[in-house]
């Protein structure tokens, strides 16, 4: 995470989650370090997985001191395990044990996505389908999230609902009708964008086909209907598959010819990768 608009939007992203844990004073760690005491304290891994989120981790700490120091003896994206040292930081006491539950949540929770996705991304080794994630993440955490989702080894979908249109139940409502809904898109939005749009059943896709969309999601469909769904599209279209797909049953999709499949699980349900400060002590 090092280019110019990630770090402007992190930052920011990080003050709130630090302004939210120090509303005003910590007050333990001050009631018993009056004053600038430097110190060092090791991170440190609790379990395997994909480690994710160390340079979020460290600039937590930097927001609240610049002169803080992290030493990092992993990379994003490395396979860690139980009792691994990741890192040491070292700086003021104050700040190390101030900013350590909001990076560790990072940290953890980075992780953990990281590692969920790799493990489901093994499971589609051997074919051609693509893993996405979705815009089930949870509020104010989206751009580390989503790059979790790629240092696991996953593909991002549209990152917000200006990135991309993708018309869902709702909006062919709306509109009136899956071919409706389509001339409007393209009626409004420019020629460079691709218009994607949910389908339920083998109508909505034969519609869909004929009014010319670019990918065709399909939701919530049986095996066998999107194997037939494939050979209704038949290449005019990129289809998509999705609907409560997860690491449990996502093989059962594998023979279906979709090329791609979407997740909300890799960022709503993957369960954090435990990892620890500990051994601090002062210089």
């Amino acid at each position: 995470m090092n280019n110019i608009t990630t770090k402007l939007n992190m930052d920011n992203l990080i003050l709130m989650a630090l302004r939210e844990d120090i509303s005003s004073e910590d007050i333990t760690t001050n009631s018993v370090i009056r004053k600038e005491t430097r110190g060092t304290v090791k991170l440190i891994c609790k379990q395997d997985g994909i480690i994710a989120g160390l340079d979020v981790f460290q600039r937590t700490f930097e927001l609240l001191d610049e002169k803080t120091v992290v030493k990092k003896y992993f990379k994003d994206g490395d396979q860690v395990k139980k009792g691994d040292h990741l890192a040491d930081v070292e700086g003021d006491i104050r700040v190390l044990l101030s900013g350590e539950r909001v990076a560790l949540n990072y940290l953890q929770r980075m992780s953990g996505i990281a590692t969920y996705t790799k493990n489901v991304v093994k499971l589609l080794e051997g074919s051609k389908i693509k893993l996405l994630d979705t815009r089930k993440t949870t509020p104010n955490m989206r751009i580390f999230e989503k790059y979790s989702v790629k240092v696991g080894g996953g593909q991002n979908h549209r990152y917000n609902l200006s990135d991309g249109i993708l018309l869902k139940d709702n909006h062919i409502d709306a509109a009136g009708s899956v071919k409706k809904a389509i001339e409007m898109a393209k009626e409004y939005a420019p020629f460079v964008r691709k218009i994607e749009v949910e389908v339920e059943n083998l109508d909505m896709v034969r519609e869909a086909v004929e009014a010319g969309a670019d990918i065709i999601m399909l939701d919530n469909m049986t095996p066998e209907m999107m194997k037939e769904a494939v050979k209704i599209i038949d290449g005019r279209a990129k289809t998509e598959c999705s609907g409560n797909i997860t690491k449990e049953n996502i093989k059962k999709v594998i023979d279906t010819g979709v090329d791609y499949i979407s997740s909300g699980a890799l960022t709503h349900s993957a369960p954090i990768l435990d990892v620890s400060l500990k051994n601090l002590r002062v210089l």
